[in-house]
């Protein structure tokens, strides 16, 4: 009798990554405030490259993504040639756990990081190390703790999702200067355009030779539905990353869109300027109304209620009014709610439901 077929061990240990609902039932136009994405999507001149990309679609695209690649390096100063593109920057992290980490391997995050690190290490077959956070906030201290002669990722979102917090640079500095010397550190920025005048850790993986960071099109960009990242680091890591990069990775749509995108900075600072302002109105609004959050540099706000049972509640209020936003209990908040930052009037509604919830104990 012949064995069954069986996946690679672990794998079936992986949990299914649940991204945020779209839809409530019996309700047609509910508000989407739970996957953290740009109210007003992309920039008018991102659209009319996907407009143009119609009359590429018999083409392949380009191997080495070198236009958009050379865009990014200009917007940002960097060198083109130590940047790598992939299909979001999940596609990223994915590449760096499968290159560098493997059995008996350890990939370091905090308690409340992105899912998707977790998932990667482990269909690598390394083993995920959660590290604690303080007040919701990376401890540099807790993951230098953590790191041991197995450890071969770190992984840091900053900001953070789905907390919204974040640590300074000298505070990654020491972090990037602490690591044991066989591991490198992923700067995950995600959000880092929400940030005025940060660079997501550039300047530091420009200079260090363990230092790697990520970006994505998805959030300030309103490019989600296309799925582009990029990552930037030393040549020789990016020089490896590649090598399992898959040669059309990316559609010339993507790529077009994406370059389009990356240029329209005018664009990208109207949105973060929105975003500043409504996400301190509904923080305030919130906190009014006994609903605490710490302070986000993201667009989103993590609403803090009084146990698990309460944000529940909470959450299923909100959608008998239309609007969607996202448990987390799987980050281990189930506390919490994370709201997306919409648009004027998706803040104004989602504040006023909440003073309606709380107003009826």
């Amino acid at each position: 009798m012949t064995d069954p077929i069986r996946p690679q061990k672990g794998i079936m240990d992986i949990a299914l990554y649940q991204g945020g609902s779209s839809h409530v039932a019996g309700i047609s136009d509910a508000v989407k405030l739970s996957s953290n994405e740009n109210p007003f999507g992309p920039s008018p001149k991102a659209k009319e490259a996907f407009q143009r990309a119609v009359h590429k679609l018999h083409r392949y695209p380009s191997t080495d993504h070198a236009a958009l690649r050379q865009a990014i390096g200009e917007v940002h100063g960097l060198d083109p040639a130590r940047i790598i593109c992939g299909v979001g920057s999940d596609e990223i992290i994915h590449f760096l756990c499968q290159a560098y980490a493997g059995p008996k391997d350890e990939v370091v995050f905090t308690e409340h990081g992105f899912l998707m690190y977790r998932i990667s290490a482990m269909a690598a077959g390394a083993r995920p190390v959660a590290v604690r956070e303080r007040d919701r906030t990376t401890d540099v201290d807790a993951i230098l703790a953590a790191c041991t002669r197995n450890t071969r990722l770190v992984f840091i979102a900053n900001p953070n999702n789905p907390t919204g917090t974040m640590i300074g640079l000298p505070e990654i500095e020491r972090l990037a200067a602490g690591l044991p010397q066989h591991a490198i550190l992923v700067l995950d920025g995600a959000y880092a355009e929400y940030v005025e005048g940060y660079d997501g850790g550039a300047a530091l993986a420009t200079e260090r030779p363990n230092v790697v960071i990520t970006r994505t099109f998805s959030k300030i960009y309103g490019l989600g539905g296309l799925r582009i990242g990029w990552g930037y680091g030393p040549q020789a890591i990016i020089d490896v990353l590649n090598r399992i990069r898959g040669p059309f990775n990316l559609s010339n749509a993507q790529l077009d869109v994406a370059e389009a995108a990356v240029r329209d900075q005018d664009y990208v600072a109207r949105c973060r300027e929105d975003n500043s302002r409504m996400r301190a109105w509904l923080a305030e609004a919130l906190a009014e109304k006994g609903v605490p959050s710490d302070t986000s540099t993201a667009n989103f706000i993590l609403a803090r209620f009084a146990d698990e049972d309460e944000a529940a509640a909470c959450d299923q209020f909100l959608q008998g009014q239309g609007l969607i936003v996202r448990r987390v209990s799987s980050y281990g908040l189930p506390h919490c709610l994370r709201i997306t930052i919409g648009d004027e009037a998706s803040c104004r509604r989602v504040a006023h439901a909440i003073g309606q919830f709380k107003g009826r104990k």
